[in-house]
């Protein structure tokens, strides 16, 4: 048994790889940024070859700064962004087609074709998710549809689809296994999260051939093992879960009630719901947390599909900061925002309007408006999105949230976690260590290979807290938030004006 635990984290804008030891302290971390292609306006996708050589790089880098080989590692553990979309030629192993990002909007118009065709309440009774251009299913018919032949190919079992969990797996082991598990499967919208299986009919819906789809195995557990030529030793591959699943997992809820928060490129928070798939009448999903041991467990979630992202184009795309982590000190230096509100509805709305068509809006502007107004705008507008989330969850079942678990890299932003505190009106919790999302794909990996036994064992996620109280006032915290409401309604439906 090796003396670490590896975590691959492949997330949206970069690749990671973490080791932790047996008492889940990380020892080295390495990370690699790849490009984002933006073909049109609303589209983002990457290229799979970038994906694993990115993701390939960070591994051999962090085994470099622990001084350790691949002998060392007792397990790889796979956390991975969910609902990107992958087809590659199953003989070659070569893509044949750039990877559609969970955040594109290009396949709008499909997902209005089944809409049209009446599928709505199908699918959400089937998958428990509503029908959007976010989820894989209609992406994989995107690739099809863009290059002459696929279709044809695709039938005669050719190509293979994976979310970048199954293509990492594909990667690691040499084209051995094609599987994916659990929380990955069940934001596909092809796969029946009651049954536990891929569902025909809509399958057929989408004219997506089965032999094109990997085999869903428990989140923990045996996924083959990464070949010898990739870190100098067979690795065995024994957990893998969709992101912000893994984070739940990182940050110990595992009993129904608990609920965390991530922050990262967009947001994310999902509410355990044990054996229960509660349906929605928010506008929240019903998703797989993950299966371990024949047991399945779900989860209410609500997606923000741009949170970090917005401080990212303040940086990049406008050039209000030199660094992400100056807009904290750029928000304290303003009072309030001056009235301005910024929605970053850049890729349309997720949940709970699930509006393809709204576009990012700054509402409120005057001539005394400054940088710091439309950075603190950003900032706030994280939290706003995560309340709307919040009160979707406490409707859904019929509870009340006492405290707020939060992690994801935008949290250590100590500004953005005191008001999402005030503008919810109840404490958050920031764990000491923040990357949980990492921790917990090592703690399935590490569970599956018995590098521990049980989650108990698993000590980092459970260290000191830093807690955010609410320091506003009833009166206030409603009447921002009011202000944010009617911002967004001003971002409604405005591509289709």
């Amino acid at each position: 048994m090796g003396r670490y635990v590896m975590a691959l984290d492949q997330g949206t804008t970069s690749s990671r790889a973490i080791l932790f030891d047996r008492a889940g302290t990380i020892v080295a971390v390495d990370q690699h940024e790849f490009p984002q292609h933006f073909p049109q306006p609303g589209w983002v996708e990457h290229d799979p070859i970038e994906l694993w050589e990115s993701q390939l790089r960070a591994a051999r880098g962090a085994l470099r700064a622990a001084g350790a080989t691949g002998r060392d590692i007792a397990a790889i553990g796979i956390t991975n962004q969910r609902e990107t979309a992958l087809v590659w030629d199953r003989s070659s192993g070569q893509p044949v087609h750039r990877a559609i990002v969970w955040q594109s909007r290009q396949t709008a118009p499909i997902c209005e074709a089944l809409r049209a065709r009446g599928l709505e309440q199908e699918v959400r009774a089937r998958t428990g998710l509503v029908i959007d251009a976010y989820f894989s299913g209609t992406k994989i018919r995107f690739i099809l549809d863009a290059v002459e032949g696929l279709q044809q190919r695709a039938e005669r079992g050719e190509l293979a689809f994976g979310t970048v969990d199954s293509w990492l797996i594909h990667r690691l082991t040499r084209g051995r296994v094609h599987a994916t598990e659990y929380s990955n499967a069940s934001r596909t919208l092809l796969y029946n999260i009651h049954t536990r299986a891929w569902d025909e009919l809509l399958l057929e819906a989408l004219r997506i051939p089965r032999a094109m789809l990997p085999e869903v195995r428990d989140t923990s557990g045996c996924f083959g093992v990464a070949d010898a030529e990739w870190f100098g030793a067979e690795i065995p591959i024994a957990g893998v879960a969709g992101d912000q699943q893994a984070a739940l997992f990182g940050q110990r809820c595992a009993e129904p009630g608990k609920a965390k928060n991530t922050y990262g490129t967009g947001c994310f928070l999902l509410m355990n719901t044990g054996s229960e798939a509660p349906v929605s009448r928010t506008g929240l999903v019903t998703t797989i947390a993950w299966g371990i041991g024949g047991r399945v467990d779900y989860a209410l979630e609500g997606s923000v599909f741009v949170a970090g992202a917005a401080v990212q184009w303040l940086r990049d795309g406008l050039g209000l900061l030199e660094r992400a982590g100056d807009s904290e000190a750029a928000a304290r230096s303003v009072e309030d925002t001056g009235g301005v509100y910024l929605v970053p509805a850049f890729v349309g709305l997720g949940a709970p309007y699930w509006d393809e068509r709204a576009r990012g809006t700054i509402v409120g502007i005057t001539r005394g408006t400054t940088r710091a107004h439309l950075i603190r705008a950003t900032l706030e507008s994280i939290a706003y999105q995560t309340r709307d989330i919040v009160e979707c969850v406490q409707r859904d079942a019929s509870l009340t949230l006492d405290t707020l678990r939060v992690d994801g890299g935008a949290c250590r932003n100590d500004f953005l976690m005191q008001f999402q505190a005030d503008v919810l009106g109840v404490p958050v919790e920031r764990p000491a260590v923040l990357e949980v999302t990492a921790l917990g794909a090592a703690g399935l990996a590490g569970l599956g290979a018995g590098f521990w036994r049980e989650m108990s064992e698993i000590g980092a996620a459970a260290g000191e807290r830093t807690v955010f109280e609410p320091d506003l006032c009833a009166e206030r915290r409603e009447s921002l938030y009011a202000g944010w409401k009617r911002a967004v309604e001003r971002s409604r439906g405005w591509a289709g004006a």
